[in-house]
């Protein structure tokens, strides 16, 4: 829930719970979540909700993106605590091209070594660490996407 109220305040467009071999919650009460969508927007005088995808696995989420990706290119920013970064999530988010992007999060204990392999090999895909502490998805979630506000999205928008 705090992932939703909060991922709407910050602008996401789109919220897609992804289940891993290691997410623990596999249901969601979605009437609940329109409504938490539909009240952080009215708080933050947002003018278009967030949709909110059913769940998906992440097999089905890697398959879209495949498919997608040719006639839609986007940057999928892939947080990940054990990505070989080369600088700051900041810098790294401030050298995006312009356009598309979703930002993916593993669950509580990371995504396993098979999904990081799966996930890395997609097209647009960029690994990206979000420093030296472990953080839980609610917190990581949250932390990705102001950072990217800030760096490439509509925070930059004057």
């Amino acid at each position: 829930e705090t992932i939703v109220q909060k991922g709407t305040e910050l602008g996401a467009s789109r919220l897609v719970p992804v289940i891993t071999q290691r997410t623990e919650v596999r249901t969601m009460k979605r009437e609940r979540l329109q409504t938490i969508v539909l009240e952080a927007a009215e708080q933050c005088e947002r003018l278009t909700c967030p949709q909110l995808a059913v769940p998906t696995t992440l097999a089905e989420l890697c398959a879209a993106w495949i498919r997608d990706a040719e006639n839609a290119p986007r940057t999928l920013i892939f947080c990940d605590e054990s990505a070989d970064s080369r600088g700051s999530l900041a810098q790294t988010l401030g050298g995006l091209p312009s356009g598309p992007a979703a930002i993916l999060i593993g669950p509580e204990g990371g995504f396993s070594p098979e999904e990081r392999l799966v996930i890395a090999a997609l097209p647009g895909a960029l690994p990206v660490s979000l420093g030296p502490r472990i953080l839980r998805a609610d917190t990581a979630a949250l932390a990705a996407l102001a950072v990217f506000q800030a760096c490439a999205g509509d925070w930059t928008v004057k």
